[in-house]
């Protein structure tokens, strides 16, 4: 009887837009329209390449993520995704994503190219309803263009589209943020991923981050909690942190990230953990078009981490979904007790930041807001009950394993 196939996505980065959004610090290039073959080649040789160390799965998810992928053009998606299906083991009911901004995804007809050679789900750049919030990060479309690139993706025949939206935007009041969500839930989205806005250094946003009127902590945290409430009520569930979908339309492919799922990246600045390494490649695009046509190196990081070493990051990925953490899962899983944690997530629990359902833990709306403190006392308490068994051990003492 032969071995089921493990299940494995793919992620492509496409590094090119039409212009840099103010808060943005992915790789990304805009004015780079002279790359695009020759980038588009290098992806298909690299999955070429790689192909072959990927026969014992079964691709299920495939995600074309940027930059701007439906930058890149209908006709060369459509090339790298062809090498895709005919080069890996894909499963026919397989998600494939395409990120795409309202600028470049009007046309019906380019869309229903894409769908026909395999794309089945878009995820489109919203971000606001709001032109001059819009104009203020420098995002290039108007909320006149996401009404169309929605009606020319419905027209094209995709049954499943993602609005991405963020809030906490310069001058954005609790009002506008209402706003923004209502404009997004009329246009009948099967996905919506709602983002704070993060100011990264680096970025044009962060140089005059104290003059751009954004919106404080707790202004930020009522636009979330006013987000889970209005989305729950239009029949959105939550599953993640910032993720919501109608039933049967969580993005399958983001879930492998939070449930420690493998994947293998492609493209400058892309991740991966495949085969027990997470690894990287460097951001650079002409490295990586050079490292794909001539074999040359072109990771900037890998490390391979065994498997009962991945408990912290269980921990912190597992804490970001509604579905929380089961504690059986973590003991056969890892080896060792959940009892450590009991304490401090019944903390948690008093203050309201997490609840106990059917013999898992999971956390509040409220607990989403403070969640890197939450999964800081989480790996606080972790780190102590290994240290005290690693004392325990050069006792002599072996009674703590029974703990």
């Amino acid at each position: 009887m032969k071995p089921t196939p493990a299940p494995l996505g793919l992620y492509l980065h496409i590094p090119f837009c039409r212009s840099k959004c103010v808060y943005c610090d992915f790789y990304s290039l805009p004015r780079s329209e002279d790359r695009m073959d020759a980038y588009a080649d290098a992806l298909c040789a690299h999955l070429t390449e790689t192909a072959p160390f990927a026969a014992n799965h079964l691709v299920d998810t495939v995600y074309f993520g940027g930059g701007t992928p439906s930058y890149l053009g209908a006709k060369r998606l459509a090339k790298i995704l062809k090498v895709i299906l005919k080069k890996f083991r894909v499963a026919k009911d397989a998600e494939i994503t395409l990120e795409a901004n309202p600028d470049s995804a009007g046309d019906w007809k380019a869309l229903r190219t894409l769908r026909k050679c395999g794309f089945n789900r878009i995820s489109l750049g919203m971000q606001s309803a709001d032109d001059t919030e819009l104009a203020e990060i420098g995002r290039v479309h108007t909320m006149a263009q996401v009404s169309a690139a929605v009606e020319a993706a419905r027209k094209a025949k995709f049954q499943n589209l993602s609005l991405d939206l963020i809030y906490g935007l310069p001058h954005q009041t609790l009002e506008g943020w209402q706003k923004t969500l209502s404009a997004a839930a009329d246009l009948e989205p099967e996905h919506l991923s709602c983002y704070g806005l993060k100011v990264e250094a680096g970025t044009p946003l962060f140089d005059r981050k104290d003059t751009a009127g954004l919106p404080g902590d707790e202004a930020q945290a009522d636009m979330y909690l006013y987000a889970v409430e209005f989305l729950k009520a239009q029949g959105y569930e939550q599953y993640e942190i910032s993720n919501f979908a109608r039933p049967g339309f969580a993005s399958r492919h983001n879930l492998k990230y939070w449930t420690l799922g493998e994947y293998a990246g492609f493209g400058p600045g892309a991740h991966s953990d495949f085969g027990g390494v997470r690894y990287a490649y460097t951001r650079d695009l002409e490295a990586y078009i050079r490292g794909a046509r001539d074999h040359a190196p072109m990771l900037s990081e890998s490390e391979r981490i065994p498997p009962l070493d991945r408990d912290t990051e269980w921990i912190m990925l597992g804490l970001r979904t509604t579905a929380g953490l089961d504690p059986k899962v973590f003991e056969n899983r890892f080896r060792r007790r959940f009892a450590c944690f009991l304490p401090f997530l019944r903390q948690c629990a008093g203050a309201g930041y997490a609840v106990e359902e059917d013999g898992c833990w999971r956390l509040t709306p409220r607990g989403f807001l403070v969640s890197n403190q939450i999964i800081g006392g989480m790996l606080d308490a972790l780190a102590a009950d290994k240290q005290r068994r690693a004392e325990a051990a050069a006792r002599g003492d072996f009674r703590v394993h029974l703990d």
